[in-house]
């Protein structure tokens, strides 16, 4: 918290004494001497040691010296409904985090993070942009407004976990749940009261009952992050089977960096999407498995399919906002269709 006060307090002196106009120039780095970037992530201090420390640390010794990555925690510099602006400024150069919760200025925003049952699986996610063509809609869509969109990939999937055990979507109502924008809107149809707070402010706000729920990720990051010490249960039911996140760049930084740098960063930020595939996939399993003190819950199937068939009638909602959206809704029914048909293990 110091450290966000200091960097904001200096960020406005500047700001103040250079002017609108300075402030909105292109920042102009010689090439003789090492790019520095700062590179701020959604995630707690914990949970960026497992999801984005390790690629910015093997970025920073492969750079050997031309370059290096400073990382940031959730909140540390700027809030994160307030990332995308700050990047977009230049007051930082990079971030790591869903559209959704940066609170992009984009129409495609309400389909990071959480977008309910978009994905079933991990490995659903970098199909849907790598081959059914997402990228290309995301790079359209941040290239309107400044900024670089790199590179998309998969976390872990969407659960409740709650201090009372939730057994069937009566449940749900009522519960003040902490939770992403998107997702806490489709939600409120069933009782659901979406409650914004800073990510470092869970374990307290569950502590003294400003908060019923947390529905922000797998069990994996309820262990990491330290929630699952406020929490008794886990339903394992989700809304999606992988949050969608992705890296982006202040647009007049990125053509700073030199094309090997460039590439180099691609690498790291791949190496990053794999070993998470693998952490999470097999974190979920061995936590579900008796490794967490969890309690485990679930709703039945029959019951739960009510909210599969509420979602597919929110994405004609979303579909209706604008042209883009309607053709990742196209895209994301195509690809429902195609996995429905290969059947098991796909669906």
């Amino acid at each position: 918290m110091t450290n966000r006060r200091n960097f904001l307090k200096n960020a406005g002196i500047a700001a103040a004494a250079a002017g609108p106009a300075m402030l909105a120039a292109p920042y102009v780095k010689a090439q003789d001497k090492k790019i520095t970037w700062r590179l701020q992530t959604y995630a707690g201090a914990a949970l960026a040691e497992e999801v984005v420390r390790p690629c910015v640390n093997a970025f920073n010794k492969a750079a050997n010296g031309e370059m290096e990555i400073e990382l940031y925690t959730a909140d540390q510099l700027v809030p994160t409904g307030e990332l995308f602006r700050a990047m977009q400024a230049g007051t930082i150069d990079a971030v790591q985090s869903d559209d959704d919760s940066m609170n992009s200025p984009v129409d495609i925003k309400v389909f990071g993070g959480y977008f309910p049952f978009a994905s079933r699986f991990s490995l659903d996610v970098p199909t849907l942009f790598y081959q059914y063509g997402l990228d290309k809609i995301w790079e359209e869509a941040y290239d309107e407004v400044g900024v670089k969109w790199l590179s998309a990939g998969a976390w872990d999937p969407c659960n409740f976990s709650t201090n009372k055990p939730i057994k069937s979507l009566e449940d749900l109502k009522g519960l003040r749940v902490f939770t992403f924008p998107t997702a806490g809107k489709f939600l409120t149809q069933f009782g659901v009261v979406p409650v914004t707070i800073p990510f470092e402010d869970v374990p307290v706000a569950m502590q003294t009952g400003e908060i019923d729920a947390i529905a922000w990720s797998g069990i994996t990051e309820m262990k990491t992050s330290g929630w699952e010490e406020v929490t008794k249960y886990f339903l394992t039911n989700n809304i999606s089977g992988g949050w969608c996140g992705s890296f982006f760049a202040n647009g007049d930084r990125w053509k700073e960096v030199p094309e090997h740098l460039q590439q180099l960063w691609r690498v790291c930020m791949d190496s990053s999407h794999y070993r998470r595939l693998h952490w999470y996939w097999g974190g979920e399993a061995s936590l579900r498995a008796g490794g967490s003190s969890l309690e485990l819950t679930t709703i039945p199937a029959e019951e739960w399919k009510t909210v599969e068939e509420k979602a597919y009638a929110f994405w004609d909602e979303i579909a209706a906002q604008s042209e883009r959206n309607a053709k990742v809704v196209k895209i994301l029914k195509d690809y429902q269709a195609v996995m429905e048909k290969a059947g098991s293990p796909y669906r």
